[in-house]
């Protein structure tokens, strides 16, 4: 079974960590193959094995869409748009779109954008939502698609932009990846709740039966929760450093009555 991940190009702790010698682990990777020694068991299949595929924000719906790979795990969000083209597990984490800005910027909040220029990441939707959030207090923001956080970082860096729009938990790995982390801060009230889930195809029922199946599992057995707690609560990566990041309560709610129609 084929599980794509994103994390080579970006920084996705605890999400995807991959290992100096490039072994695969994260929360989300953890999840998927959970997933699969569901499967493996479910269909008396001892000899099934797990082969990652790295891809990016791009890449990773064509590797679906082409039958490439069988699970994208990493930081997808499951939003009404992709569920006309694809399947998802119940979400796994919740997150909220912020900003990161140059800590002297003088901008604390989503109206300090006015005539400012903005960089996100491509193919992510939060051109979107920032377009939207524009015409609505008509902010007149400049937007620009790169390829990836770390050019984005870079941008906002070099005065080159005045914001980076993301999700936040995705914004502390890029900040951490800045030259000078500590020159550049998080800000502004969540603009939207982003869940991120399992992505996969979904011209496959038996196969998203199989899946759901395996997720109600590691819900119901509370082995989600251990592997939240593993990633978020304890030290993890190269340094040793946890994020000490309790569930918040919309994850812990949605557990007690998990659904994969999330409302957007």
């Amino acid at each position: 079974m084929v599980v794509a991940f994103m994390g080579v190009v970006d920084n996705l702790s605890p999400f995807v960590l991959i290992e100096p010698d490039g072994e695969v682990s994260g929360y989300s990777i953890d999840i998927c193959l959970k997933i699969v020694q569901g499967i493996r068991q479910e269909m008396k299949l001892p000899t099934l094995k797990v082969q990652f595929f790295p891809v990016n924000m791009d890449t990773r719906f064509s590797a679906l869409l082409n039958n490439r790979a069988d699970l994208e795990c990493s930081v997808s969000t499951n939003n009404a748009e992709r569920r006309k083209k694809f399947s998802f597990t119940i979400p796994h984490f919740f997150t909220s779109v912020r900003m990161l800005v140059r800590m002297n910027s003088g901008i604390k909040d989503w109206s300090d954008l006015r005539n400012k220029r903005i960089v996100t990441t491509k193919s992510t939707g939060i051109t979107d939502i920032v377009t939207k959030r524009s015409n609505i207090v008509a902010l007149n923001l400049s937007i620009t698609e790169l390829d990836s956080d770390q050019e984005c970082v870079r941008m906002l860096e070099q005065g080159l932009a005045d914001a980076f729009i993301m999700d936040e938990i995705l914004l502390y790995g890029a900040r951490a990846s800045a030259n000078n982390p500590d020159k550049l801060v998080i800000t502004g009230v969540s603009l939207s709740v982003e869940p991120y889930a399992i992505m996969f195809r979904k011209d496959d029922p038996e196969f998203k039966k199989m899946v759901d199946r395996q997720m109600a599992k590691l819900v119901a057995s509370g082995e989600i929760v251990r592997l939240y707690n593993r990633w978020f609560m304890q030290p993890i990566g190269p340094d040793r450093r946890s994020l000490n990041m309790p569930m918040n309560y919309m994850l812990r709610d949605s557990l007690r009555y998990p659904t994969d129609k999330i409302t957007n």
